[in-house]
């Protein structure tokens, strides 16, 4: 089994911190999936493409985030 070095270690560890945060908010908010406002027509849900997309630049958003710690 490979040893990881330490800063390896950390930078895992962050990313497992940012992925729980894009997580939660993701599960929290709805976020990404897009929703009608009362009132008005039109394309209410994303395409899985667009899901996926809006959750990616979440994810990157959150990892910004834990690095600036």
């Amino acid at each position: 089994m490979a040893e990881e070095t330490p800063s390896g270690a950390s930078q895992r560890s962050q990313d497992e911190v940012a992925l729980e945060m894009m997580k939660f908010i993701a599960v929290t908010t709805g976020y990404g999936k897009g929703s009608g406002a009362a009132g008005f027509t039109g394309k209410t849900t994303k395409t899985p493409e667009e899901y996926a997309e809006a959750l990616l630049q979440l994810f990157e958003r959150c990892r910004a985030v834990i690095r600036k710690e």
